[in-house]
């Protein structure tokens, strides 16, 4: 497994082929990766298949396994628990290899083909993802998508991210641009309500100590209720004094605490991506694409000490 290896400034990120994963990340004069990745390809095709991947064609929960699409329902694998689709299922781009279209020292562009009816949802859809690294210490993922029929599609990286290369997260301080988070069944789908994050503890509006045991998250905060020009959303910063800030385009941003990882809070996920279960709950904002039109997914990552 040889990754792809992205220079500019004091940032050097590696980039596998293999789920569009971000393998690691270094920040100059840090001794630790700052994400949660491993060396064995079987790692990523096993236990380990979301660390840092790109995973689509559509994220997360689909409560019910089925999306109706133009009057027309469509069966989706039912991977979790029987009952649940998670992730796109077997055949989702993070268990695909991608193909490079472009390289250079600095930035990759990587293409995946999925054929209609690949992970139950119609449309021949082609999607590009580039991932550019630039200085003093930013990476960012650019994600463009095309079908040729009415279709969803809804993106995110599933990067684990540990600021310290500590045992766990605790410590960390966290802030988080939203106003409103949207509560989850114990089957980890969202209930369909949209809650105020206000006096519970979901507020992280201010920076915010976080701590194995006492925080809890499988939750999408709601960012907006439309896709926006790149802003700032989020900010993590470690005990060692590293900070990273999250922009993105996306609606919602989706903290999960690890808890059922290989390596049990390990790292937090951050996943810049629309409001779960969207298909389903019409207040949320759509993941629907018609038929010639573009997706489009900015997120970026900007690391300083």
């Amino acid at each position: 497994m040889t990754p792809i290896i992205l220079t500019a400034g004091d940032l050097t990120v590696h980039i596998l082929t293999w789920g569009a994963v971000v393998q690691d990340v270094r920040l100059s004069g840090v001794d630790h990766s700052l994400t949660c990745g491993r060396d064995a390809l079987s790692d990523y095709q096993g236990g380990w298949r979301y660390h840092g991947a790109l995973i689509g064609p559509i994220v997360n929960r689909i409560s019910n396994a089925r999306v109706k699409i133009d009057g027309m329902m469509h069966e989706l694998e039912r991977n979790e628990d029987g009952r649940v689709h998670l992730h796109s299922g077997k055949h989702g781009t993070h268990r695909q290899n991608w193909t490079v279209v472009d390289q250079t020292d600095n930035a990759v562009i990587l293409e995946i083909k999925l054929p209609d009816g690949m992970c139950g949802l119609p449309g021949n859809r082609v999607v590009r993802a580039t991932y550019t690294v630039s200085a003093p210490a930013t990476l960012t993922m650019d994600i463009i998508g095309t079908t040729d029929a009415d279709t969803v599609m809804s993106f995110a990286n599933h990067s684990y991210w540990n600021l310290d290369g500590a045992a766990d997260w605790s410590g960390h301080r966290l802030q988080i641009d939203a106003d409103r988070f949207l509560p989850c069944t114990p089957d980890n789908y969202p209930t369909g309500e949209i809650v105020d994050v206000t006096d519970t503890p979901m507020d992280f509006r201010l920076p915010k100590q976080v701590v194995v045991g006492k925080d809890h998250f499988d939750n999408n905060f709601c960012l907006s209720d439309n896709r926006l020009p790149l802003r700032d959303v989020l900010t993590l910063a470690g005990v060692s004094g590293i900070k990273m800030t999250l922009a993105t385009t996306e609606t919602g941003v989706q903290i999960y605490d690890g808890r059922d990882a290989p390596a049990p809070f390990k790292g937090l996920a951050i996943e810049a991506q629309s409001w779960p279960d969207a298909p389903n709950n019409r207040k949320f904002p759509s993941v629907r694409l018609p038929e010639g039109c573009t997706y489009e997914q900015t997120t970026q990552w900007r690391f300083t000490r």
